[in-house]
């Protein structure tokens, strides 16, 4: 990844966190999981898989992390797995809990998107 991709991390930094919020807010007003709230947080996993594949496109051509491309893909398969962890818990678990757990996977994968910028760039 070069500096001119560092938009898309941090444009994934912000979609997630907003999911987070969004899925903290209607757990707290005591909403179950909607199409809406679940969708939210497929578009952060849509953005992810985007990544992938850009980072493996990257990767193919000659890029490497700063600190350790393997580590860098460790977290990038670890923030896919975490939203369809989420979804599957929300789909199962049908209470106001299971919104509150897809605000929370939002901000997670938001925090390793953050570490995933470090790895990459050595910030």
């Amino acid at each position: 990844m070069n500096q001119s991709s560092l938009w898309f991390l941090v444009v994934q930094e912000v979609v997630a966190a907003a999911v987070g919020s969004f899925g903290l807010l209607l757990g707290m007003a005591k909403r179950k999981p909607s199409l809406i709230s679940i969708g939210a947080l497929g578009l952060v996993e849509l953005l992810l898989a985007i990544q992938f594949v850009l980072s493996i496109v990257l990767v193919s051509g000659g890029a490497r992390a700063k600190t350790d491309t393997v580590e860098f893909f460790s977290y990038l398969v670890v923030a896919m797995i975490v939203p369809i962890g989420a979804g599957f818990w929300a789909l199962v678990e049908r209470t106001r809990w299971s919104t509150m757990v897809l605000g929370v996977a939002g901000f997670t994968v938001a925090i390793m998107l953050a570490r995933m910028e470090q790895i990459w760039f050595g910030l």
